[in-house]
């Protein structure tokens, strides 16, 4: 992954800049892609550059990748569950507002409900 900046006049680029061939002599595997992200991040830099090909798992997904792969579901279902409940979003930001000028503290109200409800995973799940 490289951080890209692009010429004069243009901020950014998202999508395929070149894919793969499917017929003729030269047929490569690779795919350059551009990306440009959103979401909120304390990052300045913003674009990035892939290049994909395609690549195949050569073992099985171990316990360790699994409970990750479950405890991210989890916590993503709550944070987007706690986003949108009403009665606790106040009390939220004023407990993110608390935090975040600390050292230490999350800067985006969405990391910091990430680190709320991973640390109530933790928690519950030992």
């Amino acid at each position: 992954m490289a951080s890209v900046v692009f010429s004069a006049g243009i901020d950014s680029v998202s999508g395929a800049l070149s894919k793969p061939s499917k017929s003729g002599q030269h047929s490569c595997n690779k795919m350059l892609l551009a990306t440009h992200r959103v979401a909120a991040s304390s990052n300045p830099n913003c674009n990035r550059l892939f290049i994909r090909k395609p690549v195949k798992r050569s073992t099985e997904p171990t316990q360790l990748e699994l409970a990750a792969r479950t405890r991210f579901t989890a916590v993503q279902a709550a944070v987007n569950t706690r986003m949108k409940n009403l009665s606790t979003i106040a009390a939220d930001r004023e407990a993110f507002e608390a935090q975040k000028d600390l050292a230490g503290g999350k800067t985006t109200l969405k990391s910091y409900l990430w680190k709320v409800c991973g640390d109530t995973y933790d928690a519950q799940n030992g």
